[in-house]
């Protein structure tokens, strides 16, 4: 028999089965079981029913990882309306684009960034403006708890698998935000893959570190509220309170950027704090792999089991996973090199590495291709940008997603990234990874962030420069000089991929989720020129 795969069966699943254990732990302290947070999500989806919000509706939610981000969730595709969630570090320009090109009929706002919404209220299409906590908010707002505990009721509408349940919108690194389209069916496969890759299980604790707005936490409002799991809730990153909450919630999963690693790495070595509760941990980072002597220090000074997560957006985000316990000897001294590789495909999911004409480059671990992918979990398009799906799906090889990674494949078929097309460097007609750079800067001591990008070159075009945090902090005083990290890059690599410059800075621009938002380092450097070279 054929079941429609809906988003809704997750929570119905846990409160069936797991109504009286605990689902949530709140940041302002409270605790709800599954079945309290259930009825809250119910009280929602009745208020904005009597608010008039229907199936098919658009309804936005800006939030940082609160019970209420997973209440307005719930309660939205409760309706069939679809959530779209917001990146709250964007500015009011920025959600006005969103609301209007999404066309979003109600909003939940956290009362902390409330305000960027009500600078743009007279100019979206958004009716109805709710957040939780209205006494400090300017503006007609409603309460979020007020409405939850009305009296109300609603009919949740028939749905079918392919309706769309979610968009999704791109952090933006390479111009503005696109739309991405998730159906009931796309996000419940995701979900499963996930629950089955990350090996979630019902006794688990999981932190939130990772933005539950980035891809729907990367399904994990899904998987760990369909398992009957635990969700510990924060308000952002803090390695302290990371730390404490490990240890007193006795958490046993986090997801996070590798910036996040980083900051637990610098905490750990100035406070000597413990690092785990009565659960062991694992972790999984995702974006630009950390480097090796991070991945030593999380499983070797933490005691965490690490693993890479590959994705995008578009696919929800799971393509690549680096959990393979089969593939990596963990008595060798290659297993945190293989661990950070992007990995192997899940479940139902092909991957190609292909050439200009579509042809699968061979598993030799140097020949450089594009990953393309497809699979259950791959989305339904662009909002609204029929063309630029079109192109998404078809450049290379038709009805495969294209992601404009590019990678290599080593013997047992797991990727190794090596820079998206967009961040190839071509100097002197020479391909130069950025990512190589980068990861050979991470292993100077003085290098504790670092973004290469293609500079201009009168000889040569373009050419590599480093952009460095320096693990001393101060840009003024780092440690080092741009002629030792020029001559270090050389002693490792060949001559022509070595950096020509350095620029010392106190951070790098970052999306909300951790990535290096590099088009704005090139941006700087290609100011005053024509055109980028590499178009790099």
């Amino acid at each position: 028999m054929k079941k429609p795969l809906l988003v809704t069966d997750f929570l119905d699943r846990a409160r069936r089965h797991y109504g009286d254990e605990e689902a949530v732990v709140a940041t302002t302290g409270e605790r709800y079981t599954y079945d309290e947070l259930g009825a809250r999500v119910d009280g929602f989806a009745a208020a904005l029913s009597d608010r008039g919000i229907e199936k098919g509706d658009r309804v936005a939610v800006l939030d940082p990882n609160t019970h209420y981000h997973l209440e307005a969730a719930y309660g939205i595709m409760e309706l069939g309306a679809v959530h779209t969630p917001l990146n709250y570090r964007l500015v009011p320009d920025d959600f006005e684009y969103i609301l209007e090109d999404a066309g979003v009929d109600a909003i939940y706002a956290d009362y902390e960034y409330a305000e960027k919404i009500e600078a743009v209220r007279d100019e979206v299409p958004t009716e109805v403006f709710v957040t939780n906590d209205a006494s400090e908010v300017e503006g007609d707002w409603e309460d979020f708890d007020e409405l939850v505990e009305a009296d109300g009721t609603f009919e949740r509408p028939e749905m079918d698998e392919d309706d769309v349940i979610t968009i999704n919108y791109t952090s933006g690194t390479t111009g503005d935000p696109k739309g991405v389209m998730r159906t009931h069916r796309t996000e419940s496969l995701h979900a499963q893959l996930v629950t089955i890759h990350h090996e979630i299980t019902d006794d688990d604790n999981y932190l939130w570190t990772l933005p539950m707005f980035h891809v729907n936490g990367w399904g994990h409002i899904y998987a760990i509220t369909g398992m009957g799991s635990k969700h510990v809730c924060t308000r952002g990153v803090d390695a302290e309170d990371i730390f404490r909450q490990i240890v007193q919630e006795d958490v046993s999963f986090l997801c996070c950027a590798p910036t996040v690693l980083n900051m637990l790495d610098e905490y750990y070595e100035e406070n000597d704090v413990p690092t785990e509760g009565d659960n062991p941990m694992r972790v999984t980072a995702a974006g630009a792999a950390p480097p090796e002597s991070i991945i030593r220090t999380v499983e070797e000074t933490f005691g965490w089991h690490f693993r890479q997560l590959y994705g995008a957006t578009e696919t929800g985000p799971l393509i690549g996973t680096s959990a393979t316990r089969r593939l990596i000897d963990e008595d060798s001294d290659e297993r945190f090199a293989l661990k950070k590789r992007q990995g192997i495909a899940p479940l139902g999911t092909e991957i190609a590495v292909v050439d200009d004409d579509g042809n699968e480059v061979p598993w030799d671990d140097e020949t450089i291709g594009e990953i393309l992918v497809r699979g259950n979990q791959v989305m339904e398009g662009y909002w609204e940008k029929p063309e630029v799906t079109e192109k998404a799906f078809n450049e290379k090889r038709e009805g495969w997603f294209h992601t404009s990674d590019l990678a290599v494949v080593n013997e047992k078929g797991m990727l190794a990234i090596q820079d998206r097309e967009k961040d190839i460097i071509i100097s002197g007609g020479e391909n130069i990874s950025s990512i190589e750079l980068e990861d050979t800067l991470y292993e100077h001591d003085e290098v504790a962030e670092v973004a290469v990008v293609p500079a201009p070159s009168s000889q040569w075009g373009e050419t590599p420069k480093a952009f460095v945090v320096p693990a001393s902090g101060d840009p003024e005083e780092p440690g080092t000089d741009g002629d030792e990290l020029v001559s270090f890059t050389r002693e490792h690599l060949a001559t022509y991929k070595a950096v020509s410059e350095v620029e010392f800075v106190e951070s790098l621009p970052t999306t909300a989720t951790g990535k290096i938002q590099k088009y704005e380092l090139r941006q700087r450097e290609w100011d005053e020129e024509d055109r980028m070279v590499g178009e790099g």
